[in-house]
């Protein structure tokens, strides 16, 4: 070997040496990424991409609408990365657009996810042994899909899952799409002429969403009972002073009670 072949594989031997040290004296950083590659993760990010087809166009749509509601790029990306719930952002974009006030807005969003109350208390159990950190950044992730996805997993007691990890898995995957989407319908709707009105792409994603998820009767009067009485209240906003986006507010919450009430009587 010659003197510079020798002195630069001494340059280049330091530098892997240093970045091996420094992974080695870094425990969090190794943690993370046999975290990140456990085959449980690993697993979880697999079984999202059939979830991922779908929650694509519906990203798309998203950042469409926030930019067609007047949000800056990180505004739209800070909703998106801190609220991480698909429907109740595009309700309250809608909301945004037509000048709703804050309030409206706020308990509009918390009403449509009242359902992640439910799914909180019946996921709960499987993760009981982490402490109240843990189970605070897993809520984090929770979501309608997340949800599905991980209790039918969980059901299947021959497999020997690392809960949160193939938890997280999905969460995580789903997330990353989702926020790098909206970014991408965002720019997306920068770029389509105004002449171009595109809302009517809310009513029918919030369509594809709402018909496959009718499967029982509750369900069906909740949806019935939310349709009419958001038209009626669509009609009272307008004719009288109740300040904008009070219709959308009125009718789930009518429809919530409407669904529970349907699921009493046919429990009796």
């Amino acid at each position: 070997m010659s003197g510079n072949e020798t002195a630069s594989a001494g340059q280049d031997e330091p530098a892997d040496s240093d970045a091996r040290t420094a992974l080695e004296q870094d425990p969090q950083g190794q943690q993370l990424l046999s975290r990140l590659l456990h085959v449980d993760f690993r697993a979880g990010a697999r079984d999202s991409i059939g979830i991922l087809l779908g929650l694509i166009p519906f990203a798309l749509v998203f950042g469409i609408a926030a930019d067609g509601a007047g949000l800056s790029i990180l505004q739209t990306v800070a909703m998106s990365a801190g609220i991480f719930a698909g429907t109740a952002q595009l309700v309250m974009v809608e909301l945004m657009a037509t000048n709703a006030g804050l309030a409206i807005i706020v308990l509009t969003g918390l009403v449509i996810n009242l359902r992640m109350l439910m799914y909180s208390a019946s996921i709960a159990p499987h993760f009981t042994e982490y402490g109240k950190r843990t189970r605070a950044y897993l809520a984090y992730f929770l979501t309608d899909h997340v949800y599905a996805v991980s209790i039918g997993e969980y059901a299947d007691e021959s497999r020997d899952r690392n809960k949160r990890l193939y938890y997280l898995g999905l969460g995580v995957s789903i997330w990353l799409v989702w926020v790098i989407t909206t970014v991408i319908g965002y720019v997306l709707g920068a770029g389509i002429p105004a002449s171009l009105n595109l809302q009517f792409a809310i009513p029918l994603v919030f369509l594809a969403i709402l018909v496959p998820a009718i499967d029982a009767y509750p369900q069906l009067v909740a949806a019935l009972t939310s349709a009419l009485v958001a038209i009626a209240a669509a009609l009272a906003v307008s004719q009288t002073g109740l300040p904008e986006g009070a219709d959308l507010l009125i009718a789930a919450g009518v429809g919530i009670g409407a669904g529970v009430a349907a699921e009493e009587v046919m429990g009796r």
